[in-house]
């Protein structure tokens, strides 16, 4: 059986809120240290005290490549990304309005739409993500992997349960 590729997994239970992940894209396809320029978004709850970092999650049936009134965006299989053509795109911002991740962004500055593009093959948020909140890996292994999660968190549960019961 072929694997189906790689893609971003984002564990947000892990997330510290660092934003390094912001920067680190940002530096790595714009030059420059500015969040607003970064491909990855770490949303805040405040309420919650949680993180989570939001990105494209290259859609298989992509919103933003089907409403694109002059097909600048389409899929590269080798790398199961979805990517822009800037020497088709008209900057109609369509694809920004429905993407329903918010993960296609507009820059003001360059009058460019811009998205995650997996930074070719080797992301770099994934690389400097201290806490492993990011990853990339095989999508055949993200079923093992919540499977493991959900296990993890059974089995803690059932321990605080014990450990309650002992103590009633």
């Amino acid at each position: 059986m072929e694997s189906m590729g790689k893609v971003l997994v984002i564990n947000y239970e892990k997330c510290t809120g660092c934003r390094l992940c912001e920067l680190v894209c940002s530096v790595m396809h714009d030059g420059i240290s500015n969040p607003a320029r970064s491909r990855i978004k770490v949303m805040k709850w405040e309420s919650e005290g949680l993180y989570i970092p939001m990105s494209c999650q290259q859609c298989q049936d992509a919103p933003c490549m089907n409403v694109c009134p002059v097909k600048a965006i389409s899929r590269d299989e080798e790398l199961g990304r979805v990517v822009v053509d800037y020497d088709v795109c008209i900057g109609c911002r369509s694809c920004v309005a429905v993407c329903p991740f918010g993960a296609m962004s507009f820059n003001t500055i360059d009058k460019k739409v811009f998205k995650c593009d997996l930074c070719d093959g080797d992301p770099q948020c994934v690389r400097f993500c201290e806490v492993n909140a990011i990853e990339y890996i095989d999508a055949d292994d993200i079923s093992i992997l919540k499977k493991r999660e959900a296990a993890e968190r059974i089995s803690i549960a059932g321990k605080e349960a014990a450990v309650l019961q002992a103590a009633a």
